[in-house]
């Protein structure tokens, strides 16, 4: 029997590479984000199926629910960074965007999707969070926040559901190199983005995030990792990143 995947933010990055990964396991993954033209093409490669959807709208996502009848794993991928501004600067209405699209889209999406989860029996939720929600630092105020939230729901879930044959698993990655994440946090300065990496041998990129989304996907159903974290070996915390001088 194929074993169908939902991924969120299929688009790029660690959700476009979470999806091939599942894929690769024999999984039939719904490739799921707001560009068509990518989420159409990623589908057409891995044999899966392309659904458009905004995850901050709640009849997009409702509409996405309707396309599946049962699932087996639900990765909530989809989110971003969008300032690195002080408290004192923020501005509300970005703080708001990046807990709407961060933790309000894994509140909307894991309600929309639970019935197709419990319909064979069962069924695993990963959200992606970050540790970011694990330590504050300056200048990641509203990102840290929301991130502390998908911490907190999916703590939430996993103490609400344990009588249902159910999964619920946080991945917290530390620094990632991807083609968006960064850049969109710094406007699209390159140079800035650069510098965020400058002298970091080896930084994680997506592959290494969907191979522990592949991995906690093949574990056995009474098998549950509550939280993973993972940094590149060069990144012992937050602050404490080893560059090399160029």
């Amino acid at each position: 029997m194929t074993r169908t995947a939902v991924v969120t933010g299929a688009s790029s990055g660690i959700g476009a590479a979470s999806a091939r990964a599942l894929a690769g396991d024999g999984f039939l993954v719904v490739c799921a984000a707001r560009r068509e033209d990518r989420v159409t093409a990623l589908a057409e490669e891995i044999g899966g199926r392309a659904v458009v959807v905004d995850v901050t709208d709640p009849e997009s996502v409702a509409a996405l629910a309707a396309t599946v009848e049962s699932i087996d794993v639900l990765v909530n991928n989809a989110g971003g960074a969008f300032d690195q501004a002080t408290v004192e600067a923020a501005d509300p209405e970005v703080w708001a965007q990046m807990f709407d699209v961060n933790a309000l889209s894994v509140l909307r999406v894991t309600q929309a999707l639970l019935p197709a989860l419990r319909a064979d029996g069962g069924g695993l939720v990963i959200n992606m969070g970050s540790t970011a929600g694990r330590v504050a630092y300056e200048g990641g105020g509203g990102y840290v926040a929301a991130k502390h939230a998908v911490k907190v729901i999916t703590q939430t879930l996993r103490l609400e559901m344990v009588a249902e044959p159910l999964r619920f698993t946080e991945i917290a990655p530390g620094m990632v190199k991807t083609e968006e994440f960064t850049l969109n946090r710094v406007q699209g300065d390159q140079e800035r983005y650069d510098k965020v990496y400058e002298g970091v041998a080896e930084p994680l990129v997506a592959d290494d995030i969907a191979e522990m989304v592949r991995w906690v996907a093949s574990l056995p159903a009474h098998v549950n990792i509550d939280e993973l974290v993972v940094r590149p070996r060069a990144q012992a915390a937050q602050h404490k990143v080893h560059r090399t001088a160029g």
